[in-house]
Formats: C-alpha cells, sequence, structure tokens
C-alpha cells in the first residue's frame, strides 16, 4: 500500500507581505529598546513617569535624555510633585531646557529648598536661573547666611590711609576708620529683580557713616560700637533688595586725624591769605593816593610859579597906568638924628628940602589910593 507524498507549504503573497511588515515593526522595536531601552526602564523602575514617546521626542529636539531622566528621578525620589498637569511633567523640563536653562542646577535648588522647608516651586526656580542668578547658591545663602565684608577686599583706602576701611567723622571732627561684617541671606520673593550685594555694601555704608557722623563725640563711638550697627539697621538697608540683612557686626575700628583742626588750619590759612591780599590792595590804593596828593602838590608849586611869574607884570602895568608913584624915604641916620632933637614933629620933612634930595633917599613904592588918603 502506498501513501501520497505531502505537498510543500507555499506563502501567499498576503501572508509574505504580513510577515516582512511584522518583522520591521519588530526590528524598528528591538533598535528603539536598543536606543532609549534604558533611559525608558531607568524611569519606569524608579516611576519617574517618563514615556517613550517623550524619549523619542528629545531626540528630534535634540535634548539629552540622560539630563532629564536624571532630573526627574531626582524630583520622584525627593517626594516632589511630578504630576503632568501641575508638577514638574517631562515636558517642562524639556521646554526649560530649550530655554537655555540649567535643569540639574533648577532641581536641586528645588530640592535643597524643599528639604529646608523654603517655598519655591518649579516655575521660580526656572524664572531665577533664566534670570541668570545662581538658584542653587541662592538657596543655599537663604539656608546658611553668607558673610560680606564692607568695604569690600578690593576696596582701595585714600591716599595713605589704611586700605579695607570705611572714613567717617563724628560731630567733634575727629576720623574714624571702620570695617564691618555684614551677614546676609537670600530673599527669594526679591531675587528677581532686587538690587545686589553691591548695593548692600553700599548701603551700609552709607549708614555707618550716618551713624559716626550724628555721634557728638569719637569717644561715644569707641566706647559702644554697637551704635553703629543699631543706627544702620535702623534705615532698612535691605529694602528692594535681593538679600535680607541678619546683622551688621563692627569688625574693627581705628582712630585716625583729626579732620576738624585741620579744616580750621585750612580755613585759618585760607583767612590769612585773602587778609593779606586785602592788606595788598589798600597798600597799593594808599600808594597811589600817595602819588596822587605828590602829583597835586607838584601842580599847585607850578600854579604858585605861574602866579608870582604874573606879579612883575602886573606891577609893570601898574607903573604904566599910573596906579602907583614912588614915595621917598628918609634914611635911618636921619630919622635917628632927628628923632634925638626931641621934641617937634617927627614926620619926615619933605623930600624937596632935603639936602639930599632925592637921589639920598631910598624910594618905596606906594599905591596912590593910599597916598590920596
Amino acid at each position: 500500500m502506498t501513501f501520497p507524498m505531502p505537498l510543500a507549504w507555499v506563502p501567499t503573497t498576503a501572508q509574505i507581505t504580513v510577515a516582512v511588515v511584522l518583522l520591521g515593526i519588530l526590528a524598528v522595536l528591538i533598535a528603539v529598546f536598543a536606543r532609549w531601552g534604558s533611559y525608558w526602564i531607568q524611569a519606569y523602575m524608579s516611576g519617574a513617569d517618563v514615556s517613550m514617546a517623550s524619549l523619542i521626542a528629545m531626540s528630534f529636539l535634540k535634548i539629552e535624555h540622560r539630563l532629564i531622566v536624571t532630573a526627574k528621578v531626582m524630583a520622584r525620589q525627593a517626594g516632589l510633585d511630578i504630576d503632568r498637569k501641575g508638577g514638574i511633567s517631562t515636558a517642562r523640563l524639556q521646554a526649560h531646557q530649550l530655554a537655555g536653562g540649567d535643569v540639574m542646577n533648577v532641581m536641586k535648588a528645588i530640592i535643597a529648598a524643599h528639604r529646608a522647608g523654603i517655598d519655591l516651586n518649579f516655575d521660580r526656580a526656572a524664572a531665577i536661573d533664566l534670570a541668570g542668578r545662581d538658584v542653587l547658591l541662592a538657596v543655599q545663602t537663604s539656608v546658611s547666611p553668607r558673610v560680606i565684608r564692607c568695604p569690600m577686599e578690593g576696596h582701595e583706602g585714600t591716599g595713605n590711609r589704611t586700605a579695607g576701611t570705611l572714613s567717617a567723622v563724628a560731630k567733634n571732627g575727629v576720623e574714624l576708620l571702620v570695617s564691618a561684617r555684614v551677614t546676609v541671606r537670600t530673599n527669594l520673593e526679591q531675587l528677581i529683580g532686587g538690587a545686589t550685594e553691591e548695593t548692600i555694601i553700599a548701603r551700609v555704608g552709607q549708614g555707618i557713616v550716618t551713624s559716626i557722623g550724628s555721634a557728638d563725640s569719637h569717644m561715644d563711638v569707641l566706647e559702644m560700637p554697637s551704635l553703629i550697627s543699631k543706627g544702620a539697621m535702623a534705615h532698612g538697608l535691605d529694602v528692594n533688595t535681593a538679600y535680607e540683612i541678619v546683622s551688621i557686626d563692627i569688625a574693627d575700628i581705628d582712630v585716625g586725624e583729626n579732620i576738624g583742626a585741620r579744616l580750621q588750619k585750612d580755613q585759618a590759612d585760607a583767612d590769612v591769605r585773602v587778609a593779606r591780599a586785602a592788606a595788598e590792595v589798600r597798600r597799593a590804593e594808599a600808594v597811589a593816593r600817595k602819588q596822587q596828593m605828590k602829583a597835586r602838590v607838584a601842580l599847585r608849586r607850578a600854579e604858585l610859579v605861574i602866579a608870582e611869574s604874573e606879579v612883575p607884570k602886573g606891577l609893570a602895568a601898574a607903573f604904566r597906568a599910573g596906579q602907583i608913584r614912588v614915595k621917598r624915604i628918609a634914611p635911618p641916620r636921619v630919622r635917628s638924628r632927628r628923632l634925638g632933637d626931641g621934641g617937634g614933629d617927627h614926620r619926615p620933612s619933605d623930600p624937596s628940602s632935603s639936602p639930599l634930595g632925592d637921589r639920598s633917599m631910598p624910594a618905596r613904592i606906594k599905591p596912590r589910593s593910599q597916598e590920596d588918603s
């Protein structure tokens, strides 16, 4: 008895197509799993809620998979909310990475704030990071306050004074050189848009100078340096800044120059120079007045000479006009002899009867008006 030979199985075209498609899908799945499977398994085992589709999308967006997965795992393990709607979702981490932010730094800052009981959500931390601030350092400073020197380490002293100190003058004119340490912590509420530590240092320096300047004597400040810090803290120096001032401590205080005495000396020197200048002006005016008077004297002398020169002319004119004539006067010898005769008229006799005649009698000019009278 013979048995018929079995016929060979020949797949149809449809079956071949289905098989090829299945093999292609299997190859794709294998390739996908080989590329992103390790990240997906890591996220799945940690409960980080990172889908395979998100990992594939990261490849097209050129986002580092390990960074996002690690951040989600850290958030999950720290007990943070990673809900896709209101928590730290994968999409929000991708958006922050594409915006140029530091995802790991933001995540570390949020975890540190969560452990310290500081209210810091992802949106605020991302905004601080995108604003150019180190959000992790801000949280660390908020947890552990930092100390700032006032003035700063690189501050240069003026002239030969000690570098790194503030110069303030009390009411009695004595200079004090002060250096302080300011303890600050970060104010996360005002970190965005708040002033930096340079503003804090400037305001603290202003407060210290104001406090010393309001003291009656430098001895009061030396006896109680706490007056400086109390006066500085009373001015609200941390308003609109990214920091909150915890304390201001005076590290060193020295006595400088007596600025008041030096200013008084400079003022006295200036007054002396002004007085000398005024005296010089008065001296110059006196010299000029003296020369002016000399000139007037010379002028009056010249006028006198001119007037004297007019006298002969007047006499000559009077002679010519017949207004004056010559009167003969007896010589002294004749008069004494006549006076010795004793008695009689002592008036001189007529010149015409004199034995000497007109030549022996000196002439005296007498105006005619006097002769007629």
